[in-house]
């Protein structure tokens, strides 16, 4: 029998802890934050034009592209939908530049290698992917960091919406995603990881870092499970 979201994810840490309680989810107070869903990272070349080398890293990135395609984008486009239908907050993060150059960039993001982002604000690469997109005016912050409140005025907004919960969705789960649950968990917000409706490069690096964050920094629930818990308040 699978086990259930309160034994999954445990690192050593919790190993021995008892089962947390079920989250508070008040639907006024609880805000869906879906991160860095991006065209960028969905676009991909024709393999056939490609170096061996290259189609070799083409190949490992493939299960990635399949669990966006069949998983995520999926599960967080009815993510959307739950919230939506209750009229609950649901806000957006995305990475993009102010500048052609991205010269205002954070250092992380003028590094060499994947974390080199230079996605100009109006450019097709850095809009979020239609499927799970903003609808009417639903809060979207820019960034230019990992953690979604780093550099934004998120904190001040959640705050003012009154949100005491916020249920994170989206890409990567070891890099912006964790950066913003580590954030909020700091700034004193109950976080909330929907873990099918997230992906990193490989499901291993997905994993671990799901077992880093869970029952320290949020919890790791998947989709399903929570919107069991949300019903359960309807």
């Amino acid at each position: 029998m699978t086990a259930s979201w309160k034994t999954r994810h445990r690192s050593l840490y919790y190993a021995t802890a008892p089962e947390p309680d079920d989250p508070e989810i008040v639907p006024g107070a609880t805000a869906l934050l879906v991160i860095d869903v991006q065209n960028t990272y969905l676009e991909r070349p024709a393999r056939a034009g490609l170096s061996p080398a290259e189609q070799a890293h083409f190949d490992a990135w493939t299960p990635f592209h399949a669990r966006m395609a069949d998983v995520v984008i999926p599960n967080i486009a009815d993510a959307l939908s739950t919230f939506r239908a209750r009229g609950m907050e649901v806000l957006h993060a995305r990475i993009a530049c102010a500048t052609r150059d991205g010269r205002e960039r954070s250092l992380s993001q003028k590094k060499p290698g994947f974390n080199n982002l230079l996605l100009p604000k109006d450019d097709d690469a850095s809009q979020i992917v239609a499927a799970v997109a903003p609808r009417g005016d639903e809060i979207v912050v820019t960034k230019t960091t990992d953690s979604a409140l780093t550099g934004t005025n998120l904190r001040l907004m959640l705050h003012n919406l009154g949100i005491r919960t916020v249920v994170c969705a989206g890409i990567f789960t070891d890099q912006c995603v964790a950066s913003t649950v580590r954030s909020l968990a700091d700034e004193s917000f109950d976080v909330i990881v929907l873990e099918d409706c997230c992906a990193a490069a490989t499901m291993a690096l997905h994993d671990a870092e799901l077992e880093i964050i869970n029952m320290i920094y949020c919890n790791v629930i998947d989709l399903n499970a929570f919107k069991a818990l949300l019903n359960k308040r309807s």
